[in-house]
């Protein structure tokens, strides 16, 4: 099994426990993560739901490092696909934007989540809300289908973002956009944490450098990239003795490192490069 192989099957289990942990526990790690990061600190990564109309608090695990489904521009009757959908959080705000002329296809790696959103969609009675279990770097959906594509803290799990972002260019009608909110990085973080598989799981040690996060989102073909907002996360020692020494964390701590939650937006252009409509439509 190859090295990103492992790494998918690490987060697969990863989150199969935790669509079984409680919201507070999931809110007190790093998403989701083994280690605490105390009580003081239980929003560390996630924001408030609360107090979005369409909230559901079933399907919060307080998982999120943002508000994408808040920032993204839905409008009644889009098709809106949410990108590692968990219990279902970012879908049913989405269907409340959307109203019942919209849809709403939510796309999960984990069975034990997937089966949870639908669940929680069955208790709401939504007939126009799906959730698929799969890969989003081979999503299974058909290509130019969505107005506009969200995920929440979920992409930085993805051992190749490439990939993922050339499949949201995929499914992206001409014209459509996304939403998204992530964990990057700005300076480099301790060695160790990229091999703890907990990190990896809980949004740390998958995260990439800002600007390479960026820049690949334009190497995939998307216009307009604008950050909707940042937060700069700000690991509690509680969590840093988990994994770090006295002396690791003093050089951590003095170091540049910054880690940080981004909401970027992205268009997908309306016409290909030579002004002409979408390839195969015949307008060219």
């Amino acid at each position: 099994m190859n090295t990103d192989n492992i790494l998918k099957e690490k987060v697969r289990e990863k989150y199969s426990e935790i669509a079984q942990q409680s919201k507070l526990k999931n809110q007190s790690s790093c998403c989701g993560a083994t280690g605490s990061c105390g009580d003081d600190f239980y929003t560390i990564m996630s924001d408030d739901y609360s107090k979005l109309e369409g909230y559901v608090a079933d399907a919060d695990l307080g998982l999120g490092c943002g508000l994408p489904t808040a920032f993204a521009q839905i409008k009644e009757g889009d098709t809106v696909v949410d990108l590692g959908s968990g219990a279902g959080n970012d879908a049913f705000i989405a269907r409340k934007l959307t109203g019942p002329k919209g849809r709403i296809i939510g796309i999960d790696f984990t069975e034990a989540m997937i089966a949870k959103a639908r669940e929680n969609s069955e208790k709401i009675g939504f007939n126009n809300v799906e959730f698929r279990q799969g890969d989003i770097e081979s999503m299974p959906i058909t290509s130019n289908i969505a107005d506009v594509i969200v995920s929440n803290c979920v992409l930085n799990l993805v051992p190749n973002k490439h990939k993922v972002f050339s499949e949201i260019f995929r499914v992206l009608k001409p014209g459509g956009h996304f939403s998204i909110s992530d964990i990057v990085l700005q300076g480099e973080l301790p060695g160790k944490w990229r091999e703890i598989a907990a990190l990896y799981a809980g949004c740390v040690s998958g995260a990439i450098q800002k600007e390479e996060y960026l820049g690949i989102i334009k190497e995939a073909g998307f216009a307009d990239i604008t950050l909707q907002k940042e937060k700069e996360i700000v690991l509690p020692d509680e969590i840093l003795e988990e994994y770090l020494t006295a002396e690791e964390i003093a050089a951590y701590k003095a170091s540049e490192t910054r880690i940080t939650s981004i909401t970027v937006f992205a268009k997908k252009a309306a016409k290909d490069a030579r002004g002409c409509c979408e390839p195969g439509s015949g307008c060219c």
